[in-house]
């Protein structure tokens, strides 16, 4: 047994293998926008869908971005919805989640006895994601297109959802993680309930 193992609680260990699922399934939902949308990665002046990925997940040890003035969190996922951004609007999505997701984990991947973390931001931060799909099936620009192309129905009728089930994922990894914590500390998880289409993201601090 490595020597930090002792300094840890199971609950620290469950909660670590949530972040790792967390953040998989973060980076297939990259790879999947990117693969459905080559304009964005080309718009960021890379030659690949493949550079676009290492660009990202080489950023996530504080998920800022030079070209999103160094923003992180909300104020960059707003950007991928935004109909007058030029940018990139997957790794606005991707960079302001991967941001948004390490603050509510108090910038940590790793957890010891004496850390804490706050139930309520890891739920704030789960209910952002399920605003997140639903812009991403509903955003459209102005000629009715949608802004990131996700979810589709095949010529077959057969829908293709890998793009919400990934964040139906992630979704579901931060409710449990939010629910361990409160029990742990004892603590009430208050439920925002909003009105998808006039939702607003909700802080993560």
């Amino acid at each position: 047994m490595h020597p930090k193992q002792i300094v840890k609680s199971d609950i620290d260990r469950v909660l670590e293998a949530h972040h790792r699922e967390i953040f998989a399934s973060l980076e297939r939902l990259a790879d999947k926008l990117y693969k459905r949308n080559p304009r964005e990665w080309r718009r960021a002046g890379l030659d690949s869908r493949e550079a676009a990925m290492a660009r990202l997940f080489a950023a996530q040890h504080d998920w800022r971005l030079p070209e999103f003035d160094n923003r992180r969190g909300i104020d960059v996922m707003r950007l991928a919805f935004a109909p007058d951004f030029a940018g990139d609007r997957v790794a606005a999505l991707i960079i302001g989640m991967g941001g948004m997701i390490q603050t509510a984990w108090a910038d940590r991947s790793e957890l010891f006895i004496m850390d804490e973390l706050d139930p309520q931001a890891l739920s704030n931060c789960a209910r952002n994601i399920e605003i997140s799909a639903w812009k991403l099936a509903q955003s459209r620009d102005e000629l009715g297109a949608p802004l990131l192309l996700s979810n589709e129905i095949g010529v077959d009728g057969m829908r293709n959802l890998s793009f919400e089930r990934e964040m139906g994922k992630m979704i579901g990894w931060l409710d449990m993680s939010a629910q361990i914590v409160a029990d742990k500390n004892r603590r009430v998880v208050t439920r925002i309930l909003q009105s998808l289409a006039t939702a607003v993201f909700l802080p993560v601090r």
